[in-house]
């Protein structure tokens, strides 16, 4: 059986644990190498319009390219995401960072409109392997040495996953306004960065012991007792709903920013999409103090609230409501995501931490993936206004009914 424990240092021999850094130390590197490994994939977000210039390719190809992203990190979630509960949480996230190296280089050498594709597949790979890995890890290590507070472990992976994913577009849009070969050297930087983190992570201490049994493999298989299956499904839905707006934001809303609002400003579309997502990672360090049920509550306000206001802005092509919209459902996105995680946690042991958020994750780069993809499609046939406002109501309806489920399974759980 596999249990989470704390590794002292006399517990290995001591030439390895003098090599090895503190549960605190290794903490902060952990979340260092989640924030930075998730920045890397929204790197390209202001730069697809660079890349549409060049090649002249449809919108709806923008929409692939991103979803390829998402399909990547559904397929190894499935097949990889929970292996950290069984063979340790530093080989898997050592794993993702060589993945994500791999994907900078072919970012670098395979420029065409297949090469995109491809490389955003891989990146995705490597981020189905990391995200459950790390926010598990995040979660032992801080109980090594701080067991009194478990939820600022949650509160930082929430931080390092969202503040990763609003970075990238800003340092991308950066790069497209002000920097020369765009289309390379912000990739180039990356890889540099994941080189020195690989090894700085490599003396993350490990906190899981493996079983003494023969491991046999199989792919994700969520194990939930039968009385929290239907607040493990609303939080689920409640996930695919927040990361629907957030895949919007990370793909096609430079389309809506030239096509209704005639901005093209490269660092523009980074920004506001750095907006959404920063709104995202703020809003879970600003109202950290309120329980977790109000937390979801604010967060689901916050998502209709800033839905309504994309609508609005979406008939009346004001940038004031699009921008105001974004960044108030963002916020919205960051609660309810954490809150489902949260209700997924406290259904978990530690042998199936990761399999359990794993499962959240699936469900959350669902939401990333299809919603998109179908706008991206729509968009071949059907004008940008009717396809956005489309969007927002099944969001929107998503949100209310998964919401109000989570809210009423949240009591005594999370």
């Amino acid at each position: 059986m596999t249990s989470t424990i704390e590794l002292p240092p006399t517990a290995t021999a001591p030439a390895v644990a003098s090599r090895r850094l503190s549960h605190r130390s290794g903490f902060w590197v952990t979340a260092i190498t989640f924030l930075v490994l998730m920045a890397f994939n929204t790197v390209p977000t202001p730069l697809y319009a660079l890349y549409q210039e060049r090649d002249g390719f449809p919108t709806f190809l923008i929409t692939v390219m991103f979803s390829a992203y998402s399909v990547g990190v559904m397929i190894s979630l499935y097949l990889a995401g929970h292996l950290s509960d069984r063979i340790g949480r530093r080989p898997l996230i050592l794993a993702a960072t060589a993945i994500e190296i791999v994907a900078a280089v072919m970012f670098v050498l395979w420029q065409d409109t297949g090469g995109l594709v491809a490389s955003r597949l891989v990146a995705g790979l490597g981020i189905g392997i990391l995200t459950a890995s790390a926010t598990a890890h995040l979660a032992d290590l801080h109980r090594a040495h701080r067991p009194d507070s478990p939820a600022f472990a949650a509160t930082v992976a929430g931080i390092a996953n969202m503040g990763g994913l609003a970075l990238g577009p800003l340092v991308g849009g950066l790069f497209a306004e002000f920097a020369p070969a765009p289309l390379v050297l912000p990739y180039v930087v990356f890889l540099l960065a994941f080189l020195g983190l690989g090894f700085a992570y490599a003396l993350v201490p490990e906190t899981v012991e493996r079983p003494a049994e023969r491991f046999r493999y199989r792919p994700q298989r969520v194990r939930i007792p039968a009385d929290g299956r239907r607040a493990y499904w609303a939080a689920g839905i409640a996930a695919f709903a927040a990361f629907a707006v957030t895949g919007l934001f990370g793909s096609v809303a430079p389309t809506f920013l030239a096509r209704i609002l005639g901005q093209t400003d490269h660092l523009l579309a980074g920004a506001v999409t750095f907006s959404v997502f920063g709104a995202a990672a703020a809003a879970q360090v600003v109202f950290a103090r309120l329980t977790m049920r109000d937390q979801l509550r604010v967060g689901i306000g916050a998502m209709i609230t800033g839905l309504l206001l994309l609508g609005a802005a979406d008939l009346l092509g004001s940038g004031l409501l699009f921008v105001a919209g974004g960044v108030v459902a963002g916020a919205g996105v960051g609660l309810l995501f954490r809150g489902a995680l949260a209700i997924a946690g406290s259904l978990s042991e530690p042998r199936t931490r990761s399999e359990i958020t794993s499962g959240i994750f699936l469900l959350a780069f669902a939401g990333m993936t299809v919603p998109p993809l179908a706008v991206g499609a729509a968009l071949l046939v059907v004008p940008i206004v009717p396809v956005f406002l489309a969007f927002v109501v099944l969001v929107l309806a998503l949100t209310i009914w998964a919401g109000g489920v989570v809210l009423r399974e949240s009591v005594g759980r999370a």
